[in-house]
């Protein structure tokens, strides 16, 4: 429906409150820095004297308790075990954990992180610098709390004028490597990401056998720096990674730097953002995330408003076509998105999706992050592209679009049966376990029409009109469904007992396999050899029309709306124009 056509309605249109800040800075920067400091401090603190107070046990009332008095067996069994080839291979390990060697890898990576496009950015670089740093800080405090002599075996370096406890080339090879690692996995999208991560893991084992190796430390040594090392990588990664809203944004010095080199770097973006939040799933923490990311982006014309109970986003994001917004970014639920989707139809105003509800269908099968920073980041980094919209209406209810799915029966009772309690508890599990409860609802009958042809029969648990395949868990409940091939896909489920909800469950496990499909005449294959229907049907569709014999539940993009006997749903290709991540990300 065109955006013009909605109804005007009162919209919250306040930014939100504003720190001042130099020219450039996102007002989280002074909002928040103070408590990440103030909280990076208190547990850095509370770590130090843990690390203290282990050293001065292991030193002092422990140290005749085992396994304390068989590490002397252990360097001396490391000693014995010396070549002249793994002396080599040792000296280049230990190298890795070397002071110079790790200040400078922390140094090439942040710049990198701030500098080479399409990687993370300043967020990851002041969490590897800061946890690189607070270990060391923490190291100091160690050595010059706890005294320990070395070990009584051949030492192959020269002996530092610091205590043996704790490794400090272990704590530094953790918390360099391992922060590698973590921003692999959780930040860089690719086939290699998982082997580059583990390699990177190894690293500071490597290193602490090294140290053991060449009679440097005590096996509980090494085993203290490992601890020193992941410390300090929760500390600040709890603090400065989670994007969840209550961890606020890291020191404003370090950010500052990295903004200025991200703003010399980003061209300016024309036009002006709105960002449509829903209060219900959004705190304020999360808006100035969101903020600082868009400005990071070149986006500083930025505008937050909030939806109602009476306007869940339509009203708002055509009120930001009307005024000329350049984007629209929505941090909701599936329900939010879609909409903002049905406002936004055809305008050619861009959509960023922030996924903040219980399913985001829709982000997960555009390939986007489900934890809002991240997408939004991700997308951003991206282009625009084109994808379908579903076209929907039925009896007493209004046409509007859909951008995942839509249907009747089954899923749509178990909509209905999920409160809002137990999604905000378990979050999309909620769901499964009021499908269980709806397992006992009727079957219904419906004729279905697609595209003109003949009308087909069927009795059905639920039918789903699908722009998009894939569901939570990475089932795939109907399994061509694509949201830019110009396509509907309509799955008709009818499982009969038991058995016919296992052969349901290996039909989704198969993923991306295709089950039989109707012929031309409207006809259906058997499953199997034993002459059994199958309990899944697929077909693709430009226009469907469903009518059933009695008044069913409905739903659209998991929103319930009004039950009834029918609904007819046609595709609108590339009607929404979305800004997703590059195809080679």
């Amino acid at each position: 429906m065109p955006a013009t056509n909605l109804p005007q309605r009162p919209v919250d249109r306040s930014p939100g409150p504003r720190t001042p800040s130099r020219p450039g800075h996102s007002p989280a920067l002074t909002s928040g820095s103070g408590r990440a400091a103030a909280l990076i401090g208190t547990l850095a603190v509370c770590q130090a004297a843990l690390m203290v107070g282990l050293g001065l046990l292991i030193t002092g009332p422990a140290s005749g308790i085992w396994p304390l008095t068989s590490e002397d067996r252990v360097n001396e069994g490391f000693e014995r075990l010396r070549t002249g080839t793994l002396t080599d291979v040792s000296l280049v390990a230990s190298e890795a954990g070397n002071t110079a060697t790790v200040i400078v890898l922390t140094m090439l990576a942040c710049l990198g992180l701030l500098l080479i496009p399409r990687l993370p950015r300043w967020r990851e670089a002041v969490f590897l610098a800061v946890s690189v740093s607070l270990q060391a800080l923490v190291f100091l405090v160690i050595s010059v709390s706890v005294d320990r002599e070395r070990p009584d075996v051949e030492r192959l370096d020269s002996s530092p004028p610091t205590s043996s406890y704790t490794s400090g080339h272990t704590g530094a090879a953790t918390a360099l490597y391992a922060g590698l690692a973590v921003l692999a996995l959780s930040r860089v999208r690719g086939p290699w990401r998982r082997a580059v991560g583990g390699l990177l893991l190894l690293i500071p084992l490597v290193v602490a056998v090294a140290r053991l190796y060449r009679g440097m430390h005590h096996p509980s040594d090494v085993l203290g720096g490992l601890m020193n090392g992941t410390l300090a990588l929760l500390i600040v990664g709890r603090t400065l990674m989670n994007d969840g809203g209550s961890p606020a944004p890291p020191p404003s010095n370090a950010v500052g730097i990295a903004l200025q080199a991200t703003a010399e770097r980003t061209e300016h973006v024309a036009g002006h953002t709105v960002v449509i939040v829903n209060p219900t799933v959004t705190d304020d923490s999360r808006c100035e995330t969101l903020r600082l990311i868009l400005e990071q982006h070149g986006r500083h014309s930025v505008e937050f408003v909030s939806t109602t109970a009476d306007d869940p986003g339509g009203g708002q994001a055509a009120a930001a076509v009307r005024d000329g917004a350049s984007l629209v970014v929505v941090c909701g639920g599936d329900g939010t998105i879609r909409a903002a989707a049905d406002a936004l139809a055809g305008t050619g105003v861009p959509l960023a999706v922030v996924p903040c509800g219980t399913g985001n269908l829709l982000a997960r099968n555009l390939g986007l992050p489900t934890t809002p920073a991240a997408a939004l980041d991700l997308a951003l980094s991206g282009s625009v592209r084109a994808i379908d919209l579903g076209r929907i209406e039925g009896d007493s209810l209004p046409a509007t679009h859909f951008t995942a799915m839509s249907g009747a029966g089954l899923d749509a009772a178990m909509l209905e049966n999920t409160g809002d309690g137990a999604k905000s508890a378990i979050g999309w599990p909620a769901y499964v376990v009021a499908g269980v409860r709806s397992l006992r609802a009727p079957r219904m009958s419906v004729s279905i029409r697609l595209d003109n042809g003949p009308v087909l029969h069927r009795t059905a648990r639920m039918v789903l009109l699908a722009n998009i395949g894939r569901v939570q868990g990475g089932a795939a409940l109907v399994p061509a469904a694509e949201p830019d091939d110009g396509l509907l896909d309509l799955a008709v489920f009818d499982p009969r007992g038991p058995g016919g909800w296992l052969r349901v469950g290996g039909i989704l496990l198969r993923g991306r396999s295709k089950p039989p499909r109707p012929s031309a005449e409207g006809s259906f294959p058997p499953a199997d050899s034993s002459g059994n229907e199958t309990p899944v049907e697929y077909f693709t569709f430009r226009r469907a029309e469903l009518r059933f014999d009695s008044a069913q539940p409905r739903e659209f993009d998991g929103d319930p709306v009004r039950p009834g006997r029918l609904l007819i749903a046609e595709v609108r290709p590339g009607a929404l124009a979305v800004l997703l991540p590059s195809r080679d990300e």
